[in-house]
């Protein structure tokens, strides 16, 4: 920066733009990643007209994970990685995975967990930090 500034003046210190490292796929691909998440994995049961259940592929995983979007992104011509996979889904904010099932239930007898854990282990008491030092008494 330096060296532009000696050479161009203030005008040097602009941003130049397209600095940094280019990405490795397209956006349009990345678009496909995202909506590939968006859609139901190959293992997932889904109700079929008449009231069967059925999976689109039944050795396939029923929930999305990292490397399964990475493996089936690969099959549609994607070179992605399972940590470029989850990079983009981070940025954009996008779940890949589902809630855990064992928090609620529709199921009128089911019965949520119990109190905490035993009242015979008090809690840590919280303390203030001290804003001395106690190691100038030594």
């Amino acid at each position: 920066m330096l060296h532009r500034f000696n050479q161009s003046g203030l005008e040097g210190l602009e941003d130049l733009g397209g600095q940094g490292r280019k990405r490795r796929i397209a956006e349009r691909e990345r678009s496909k990643v995202i909506r590939l998440v968006k859609s139901p994995p190959p293992g997932r049961l889904m109700v079929r007209p008449g009231g069967d259940l059925e999976a689109a592929d039944e050795s396939g995983l029923p929930e999305w994970t990292l490397d399964a979007l990475a493996a089936v992104a690969r099959q549609e011509g994607i070179k992605v990685s399972r940590s470029q996979v989850r990079r983009i889904l981070l940025a954009e904010g996008v779940r890949w995975r589902r809630t855990r099932s064992w928090t609620c239930s529709e199921d009128p007898d089911f019965e949520g967990k119990g109190r905490g854990s035993s009242a015979s282990t008090p809690a840590r008491p919280k303390m203030r930090p001290s804003s001395a030092s106690t190691s100038s008494g030594r």
